[in-house]
């Protein structure tokens, strides 16, 4: 399956009163890396996948998570990000967070891939992934 791998520096912002990441971030981090695992599987950025495909994003709906060791400001991380399976209308993801070479924090979360539903308005309802990107997202290669 498709892997993405960022450095990140933790920033101050990232922190609590006592100096290590505050839980809620590693989300935004693991977050910002579906998008970029994404964006390097299709060979294409955010809104042109908008645009492309006539869909309206692709949701978690289910996440956890295991905190193994702290990072605190000015570390250096490695996020790798993983699609560890694609179904008819969903995906699933695995990002292990490593620092200093071990596992500091794993992650996995479930989307969905949405459209308006027209006869509910406001609603969303589930779309089948077009086969184009379930073949780039089941691939270990870049496009």
């Amino acid at each position: 399956m498709f892997m993405n791998r960022r450095t990140v520096r933790i920033e101050w912002g990232d922190c609590d009163p006592a100096g290590i990441v505050f839980y809620p971030r590693y989300m935004a981090m693991f977050d910002h890396s579906t998008v970029l695992l994404l964006e390097a599987a299709l060979g294409s950025n955010k809104h042109e996948l908008y645009k492309t495909y006539e869909f309206d994003g692709y949701p978690m709906v289910e996440t956890r998570a295991r905190f193994l060791i702290p990072t605190r400001y000015c570390d250096e991380v490695v996020i790798e990000t993983t699609v560890k399976e694609v179904r008819r209308t969903s995906f699933h993801v695995h990002h292990r967070l490593m620092k200093d070479g071990a596992l500091a924090v794993e992650s996995f979360e479930s989307r969905v891939w949405i459209v308006r539903d027209k006869d509910r308005p406001g609603r969303f309802k589930p779309q089948p992934i077009p086969f184009e990107i379930v073949a780039r997202l089941t691939t270990t290669a870049p496009p």
